[in-house]
């Protein structure tokens, strides 16, 4: 590979960035077959990836594993849509307005370091151990580090940006409108994009307690017969719906925000 390619910043070709991805992926399940195969991993601890794939057909065939990644995907989606609700909206106007921003942040900062997986015991005494319980740990997960990024991406935006918008006669309202939110927007939806990756995990969390369904309950599920390649297929499907999810976010980007492409 040409030393020129690693210039710092320089851009990678998107047929070079492509096949580099893949090696990767190769790279990884080659050294994942030569630890199992090879015999240096006993099974008990680490299925290899043939019997991983049978388990995974197990699933689908016998267990009705679709049915758990509908019902995970379905709880992911409420707790990121109900964080993203609140968060963008008190975001931008922390990032606009510093009195929200002095109000608000001393809270969000604190309530940012509190852990999702904490509340789970006082979440099933309030919302029971139903659907509502595991979306509300989502939203707890995401909502708090949302409103800080958010808040941080408008703030940012160029001081001179503002100043030409009043000297054009712009009102406060018009400033936030019409240079905040086109000049931080990208930059949201790629906050957006990093939250539901997060969100994804406090999801498995909410799932090891009190469910009947979900990708994380066939983990748990798993664990108790040592059953290496059904929690290991569980998680490469999680793996492989943040994968495309995050192909789908960078698609709706790119079309989105063209002038704002970076690579």
């Amino acid at each position: 590979m040409p030393p020129s390619l690693f210039a710092p910043l320089k851009p990678v070709a998107p047929g070079l960035r492509t096949v580099l991805g893949a090696l990767c992926f190769v790279l990884f399940f080659l050294g994942w077959g030569i630890a199992t195969y090879g015999g240096f991993v006993k099974p008990l601890f680490l299925a290899s990836p043939g019997d991983s794939l049978v388990a995974g057909w197990g699933l689908f065939t016998e267990f009705g594993f679709a049915q758990d990644i509908a019902v995970t995907i379905w709880r992911v989606l409420a707790g990121f849509a109900l964080a993203a609700l609140l968060a963008v909206p008190l975001g931008i106007l922390m990032g606009a307005f510093k009195p929200v921003e002095a109000f608000f942040e001393g809270f969000v900062s604190f309530a940012r370091y509190l852990p999702a997986s904490a509340f789970i015991p006082l979440l099933i005494l309030w919302a029971g151990v139903g659907e509502l319980q595991k979306i509300l740990v989502i939203f707890i997960g995401s909502v708090f580090q949302l409103v800080i990024m958010v808040s941080v991406i408008v703030g940012s935006t160029r001081l001179d940006l503002v100043e030409a918008a009043y000297t054009l006669g712009a009102s406060r309202r018009g400033v936030v409108l019409r240079v905040l939110l086109p000049a931080a927007s990208p930059q949201i939806f790629e906050a957006l994009r990093l939250v539901l990756g997060w969100a994804w995990t406090y999801v498995i969390v909410a799932e090891l307690v009190g469910a009947s369904r979900g990708i994380g309950h066939m983990i748990i599920d798993a664990q108790r017969f040592l059953d290496t390649g059904q929690m290991i297929f569980g998680i490469f499907v999680i793996g492989l719906i943040g994968l495309v999810t995050d192909f789908l976010f960078q698609a709706a980007h790119a079309r989105l925000f063209p002038w704002a492409r970076g690579r």
